[in-house]
């Protein structure tokens, strides 16, 4: 409680020292999850300087601002975030930003909802890992391109250029994708990982995905959960099951123990970026490489 005071306070005090531009006069832009960070840097390019919240590895379900944090966003001329509760410990200093005039973006607001995945484990009522489906993210694009083009006018040309090169690469990733999945059998398209992080993908590609600590990784997976999973890995004889890079390694191990203890095996087929890029300056440390990384690396794993 106290921290959060403290928080709360210096939001108040930073807001008033806020000077808009900096010396260079680009815009400030604050973002939450490493998947926005990497769209808006395509987006904005060198017109804009971009803080990025949260680096590869972390997961966005349990993320709290630090006092830098709140420094970064009482900064801002614009914060972009996910949204549907995705970043549910930073709801409340979002909604003092906006109380205090900051324009603050919750990028899937922008989606329609009728067309969500539900979910009763999340304020919002919806799955929020909406950049699995690669549609969905344009429409992020979509949203940045308009909300950079509204606060500098001056560069919004620019800011659809940007826009259009950057949809044009995102048609060719669906493509490519689309190319790699008809590779793998229908009946071997089971996707078994941490957490259930990949609905709109398994929708999108026609997959069956089974997370062992459902849809946020807040929640905690217990035996019951590990046993059940197992033996619904050695009914459908799935081959291999998946780590995520922002998730422990200690859940997937102990449901591959759990297999093994009724004499099956299945294999750990590698990492899956989730809720969170790998490292910057890496290919999986873009969305777009980070796409194809994890369909080749479920496709292989599965064949």
């Amino acid at each position: 409680m106290k921290k959060k005071f403290l928080i709360l306070i210096t939001i108040g005090l930073l807001f008033n020292c806020k000077n808009g531009k900096k010396e260079d006069n680009k815009l400030n832009v604050v973002t939450t999850t490493t998947m926005i960070t990497d769209l808006v840097k395509n987006i904005g390019g060198n017109l804009i300087n971009v803080e990025g919240l949260m680096g590869s590895g972390v997961d966005p379900h349990l993320y709290k601002a630090s006092e830098g944090d709140v420094a970064k966003l009482a900064q801002a001329d614009i914060i972009f975030y996910n949204g549907l509760h995705l970043e549910g410990k930073l709801v409340e200093v979002f909604e003092k930003m906006h109380h205090q005039d900051i324009n603050t973006i919750a990028l899937a607001d922008n989606l329609d909802k009728d067309r969500l995945i539900g979910s009763d484990y999340f304020q919002s009522n919806y799955d929020p890992h909406v950049w699995f489906n690669i549609d969905y993210f344009k429409q992020f694009a979509k949203k940045v391109t308009k909300e950079l083009s509204l606060e500098d006018p001056e560069n919004a040309e620019t800011y659809k250029v940007n826009e259009s090169f950057y949809l044009n690469k995102l048609i060719e990733l669906k493509e490519k994708i689309n190319n790699i999945i008809e590779t793998l059998p229908k009946e071997h398209r089971i996707l078994v990982t941490a957490h259930d992080a990949f609905n709109y993908f398994g929708e999108a590609y026609n997959f069956e995905v089974v997370g062992l600590q459902g849809l946020s990784t807040a929640t905690e997976a217990g035996v019951q959960d590990v046993q059940k999973l197992a033996a619904f890995i050695i009914e459908k004889n799935v081959k291999a099951i998946f780590v995520e890079s922002s998730v422990p390694k200690r859940t997937i191990q102990a449901l591959q123990a759990a297999v093994k203890a009724k004499n099956h095996q299945v294999e750990i087929g590698g990492t899956l970026y989730s809720d969170a890029l790998g490292d910057a300056g890496t290919v999986e440390g873009t969305y777009i490489g980070m796409f194809e990384y994890n369909v080749n690396t479920i496709v292989n794993a599965l064949k």
